[in-house]
């Protein structure tokens, strides 16, 4: 059989196990293994098997994702998120919509230390949804801002995701964290103006409350010193050179832990919990990872990534056509797709595909704005109708709130998101440019 028909038939095999609620790590792999067999041999599969994949699993970058995944569960566990919401409201609490628009800021400050989105939404939720029913902030202004903020968790960086496809398409993590800086700066501020508009719209959905003293305003940031301190050290370290990202993720565990020590709020039992969750988390990456792996050599095995270049380029398809084409994608998958599974399945197909198009720039410079447009689009997905994963924290947190306000909630932010995309496709400049500085 033709090796492209085959990678034709893998994919639309593993769309289908994916509709069906297969465990997509396990179809992945199974579906990979088939492919690889059909177009080379089954010697070759254990060949691959023996050799290939104990190496991935063995890299040092790699050792990145469990210790930012463990430094997300020790902050979840030490009241980090309450501090950084509390200080968040003392400075704009006041404002109409103030409350949401301090979770927002909350969820983006948490993500700074998190790297899950998951982790910053669930964690947020249910510190922020208290407040904002005790002041009676509309049910659909509340869970969306929350759904919506969660996703700063896998744009502000440290990012597991970034970290992801930085290993898929061997690129600097310490050029991607930074290239997403104003990207991330840029979500915060557009789910901010989000947040007024719809209440400037809609003010009984979100009633004024006391603005806090200045006194209060200064012990806010007491509050939060250790925090910001973590953050500097963490990204100033590994920006500035004097460690590596995985020194700086062990630095940020360790600096962590004692600041939950210091604060008297990391005891043992919340320690042993962080390390079994950051031990599922990192399994469950892992595993997609090794599936993913196997599929995507599959495909290499096909060449299927190269011929669908060619084609693009013999059919004179413009390069902005075919960005178009791939956010288009993203954004359908992302309806019923995890962010994870769709940048490890699909950046090794696309990303040589981009690489291949000449969209006027230096390769490093249109790696970094395609991994960085990408992680946007994708984080368009989580909060995203009907299997957005932010949608159903929320959900399963406030069990009181429909799941048909969650949604109408999400949809000044799915707004602002589009706005963000395509500031982003028009100025690939807003994406590399602090790192053309740093360089």
């Amino acid at each position: 059989m033709d090796p492209t028909l085959i990678s034709i038939v893998m994919i639309v095999v593993l769309l289908g196990a994916i509709i069906l609620r297969a465990p997509i790590g396990l179809a992945m792999a199974i579906v990979g293994s088939a492919g690889y067999m059909a177009i080379g041999s089954v010697a070759g599969l254990q060949a691959y098997l023996t050799t290939a994949w104990p190496d991935k699993f063995l890299s040092y970058d790699l050792a990145i994702v469990p210790l930012f995944i463990l430094m997300g569960h020790l902050a979840t566990r030490t009241g980090i998120s309450a501090a950084l919401f509390s200080a968040s409201n003392a400075w704009i609490g006041h404002w109409r919509g103030g409350l949401a628009m301090a979770a927002v800021a909350g969820c983006a400050m948490f993500g700074s230390i998190s790297g899950s989105s998951i982790a910053t939404a669930s964690t947020m939720a249910r510190v922020a949804l208290p407040e904002m029913r005790k002041h009676k902030y509309g049910r659909a202004l509340a869970s969306g801002s929350l759904a919506a903020g969660g996703t700063l968790g896998i744009l502000i960086p440290p990012s597991i995701v970034l970290i992801i496809y930085a290993l898929l398409t061997e690129q600097n993590i310490v050029k991607l964290f930074l290239a997403a800086t104003i990207p991330g700066l840029l979500a915060v501020l557009g789910f901010i103006l989000a947040i007024a508009i719809y209440v400037r719209r809609y003010p009984s959905e979100a009633p004024l409350q006391e603005r806090a003293s200045l006194g209060e305003r200064i012990r806010s940031l007491g509050d939060i010193w250790h925090i910001v301190s973590i953050f500097i050290i963490v990204l100033g370290g590994i920006y500035g050179g004097f460690f590596t990202p995985a020194e700086g993720a062990s630095i940020g565990v360790v600096l962590t832990a004692f600041s939950g020590l210091l604060t008297r709020t990391l005891n043992l039992s919340n320690l042993v919990d962080s390390l079994i969750d950051t031990a599922g988390a990192s399994a469950m990456i892992f595993v997609i990872i090794f599936g993913a792996d196997l599929f995507n050599v599959a495909l290499a095995l096909s060449r299927m990534p190269t011929t669908l270049a060619d084609w693009f380029i013999a059919a004179q398809i413009t390069p902005l056509a075919v960005l178009l084409l791939i956010v288009v994608f993203y954004l359908v998958m992302g309806c019923v797709m995890d962010s994870l599974s769709m940048i490890v399945l699909t950046v090794p197909v696309f990303f040589p595909t981009m690489m291949s198009l000449d969209f006027g720039m230096l390769p490093e410079q249109q790696a970094l704005w395609f991994g960085i447009l990408t992680l946007v689009v994708v984080e368009v997905g989580m909060i995203t109708p009907p299997v957005g994963m932010n949608l159903f924290i929320i959900s399963a947190i406030a069990k009181d709130i429909p799941t048909r306000d969650i949604f109408r909630g999400t949809v000044p932010f799915i707004i602002s998101e589009a706005v963000r995309i395509v500031l982003l496709i028009a100025f690939p400049i807003l994406s590399y440019g602090l790192v053309m500085l740093w360089n």
